[in-house]
């Protein structure tokens, strides 16, 4: 009989695809990490009024102005990940590495008669990669919860409807494995489900992966050696994959009629955009320089495409499995604009010290399709996200031919209140170069750490996890400069 009525919802399948894209698939897109060079890394990416080094097109494109030659480089890094979790009383931890190229790229510079050119001194024009964000984390979450189940909330949906009307990715996937089940056959539509009485094992796994990055195509120019200014087109794109599994089990066997069960949600999210940015740096001094920097909104095209399935054990032997249908949905992000302050000082030229100021509004972050689709997750973006403040300050020590570097980077709470208020990052890094007239090599190390509260499941009976991420990246550069 289930089998006859699944085939009947199968028009309403599609309805999911309409709600699926939510405020955290805009966060996850709008924050952004410092990549790049090694250098630039090392320096926590501050460098918005010293420019003169690739990653900077990303960031200030006026520091393409700075280069006095043309350069090439490129940054394989190695990314670890641990994330430690704490819900109900219990501990659990997990890790993940990647490799992966933090920046390419190719400057080439054009010197200019300023006589000639009205005080131009050079012309620069840049075309490079730079990584912006890294998506893989691997994450295990464990714990018993005597008050609720993620079995309630489809109970909650399917009351009062028809089981032809159950979303196929959710709800659906429990009523095809006996989870939830009528109460009686009068055609009320009212369930229950299988799980009696609480005090089940929780446990909640999920692997990410994937990146954002930039290729970048700037053009800068170098005035009297007095004014730099730069322009950047970024091209994004993205990709990224997250499998999570869900399970819950009665451990202590005190549930009748009930073993386990397990709902595995598979996503991949792709992606393409652009955005355009404008900077300018300003030597007011020998030793005093100040940056500015604009960055439009990014607009982005994203494709989701997913499927969900679903498994129960039961007493007795009895085994119930059950899958979606492949779902896609198009739609589109406006990401929030960035501006970014900066100012530089140059010491007895052999010490470099740089502080970023950025402003970032997330609450500007906005999903796009179909004519009023987003309009109640536009608003929950509005009011659950907030203004953030970003400070990255760096410094580097030369001591010819090395050079030694070392940074701090603190992003703010992207969230308006609640339990994720404080949900600052904070980074350190450190590093050091070898540089001669026509190659160099730089090596960095930044660890990076935040905290953040999230829940299993929107239920009022389950406690929030507490989640601490920490991530280590080590990167080289590489680089020839003629």
């Amino acid at each position: 009989m289930k089998k006859y009525i699944y085939l009947i919802g199968f028009g309403t399948l599609f309805s999911f695809s309409a709600i699926a894209q939510n405020d955290i698939d805009a966060m996850r897109y709008s924050q952004l990490t410092f990549g790049g060079t090694a250098r630039f890394a090392s320096m926590a990416g501050s460098m918005g009024a010293l420019g003169g080094d690739i990653s900077t097109l990303s960031f200030n494109p006026a520091g393409i102005a700075i280069f006095k030659k043309t350069e090439i480089s490129i940054t394989p890094s190695f990314f670890s990940q641990t994330t430690s979790s704490t819900y109900s009383g219990t501990n659990s931890s997990d890790n993940k590495l990647n490799f992966n190229f933090g920046n390419i790229g190719l400057v080439a510079t054009f010197i200019l008669d300023p006589a000639k050119n009205n005080g131009w001194e050079s012309a620069n024009f840049g075309f490079g990669y730079n990584r912006t964000n890294n998506f893989h984390n691997r994450m295990s979450i464990v714990g018993d919860n005597k008050t609720s189940s993620l079995l309630d909330s489809y109970v909650a949906a399917a009351n009062g409807n028809p089981s032809s009307s159950f979303d196929q990715f959710s709800t659906g996937l429990a009523w095809q494995t006996w989870l939830i089940n009528p109460v009686d056959t009068s055609g009320s539509f009212n369930y229950n489900h299988v799980i009696t009485n609480y005090g089940e094992r929780q446990k909640k796994s999920s692997v990410t992966k994937g990146s954002m990055g930039e290729t970048v195509l700037s053009f800068g120019g170098n005035y009297k050696n007095r004014v730099f200014i730069g322009a950047t087109l970024g091209i994004i794109k993205e990709r990224y994959v997250d499998e999570t599994i869900y399970e819950e089990t009665d451990e202590k066997d005190t549930i009748n009629n009930f073993k386990s069960f397990k709902y595995t949600q598979n996503l991949t999210t792709t992606g393409s955009g652009i955005n355009f940015k404008l900077g300018v740096i300003v030597k007011v001094t020998d030793w005093l320089r100040l940056g500015g920097a604009f960055h439009t909104p990014t607009a982005l095209s994203l494709k989701d495409a997913y499927n969900n399935k679903m498994s129960s054990d039961l007493d007795h032997g009895v085994h119930y499995d059950t899958i979606s249908p492949l779902g896609s949905y198009d739609y589109r992000l406006t990401t929030p604009f960035r501006a970014i302050g900066s100012i530089g000082f140059i010491i007895n030229k052999v010490a470099l010290i740089n502080v970023d100021y950025e402003y970032v509004d997330y609450s500007f972050a906005e999903l796009h399709a179909d004519a009023g689709v987003f309009n109640e997750v536009n608003q929950t973006i509005h009011s659950k996200y907030a203004p953030a403040n970003n400070i990255r300050i760096g410094g580097e020590y030369r001591l010819d031919p090395f050079a030694f570097r070392a940074g701090y980077a603190l992003y703010g709470s992207p969230f308006n209140g609640g339990e994720n208020a404080n949900a600052n990052r904070s980074s350190y890094t450190a590093g050091v170069g070898y540089r001669k007239s026509n190659y160099f090599i730089d090596f960095a190390y930044v660890l990076t750490k935040y905290k953040e509260f999230n829940y299993l499941y929107d239920s009022p009976k389950v406690t929030a996890v507490e989640n601490n991420f920490k991530n280590s990246s080590y990167m080289v550069t590489f680089g020839l400069r003629f």
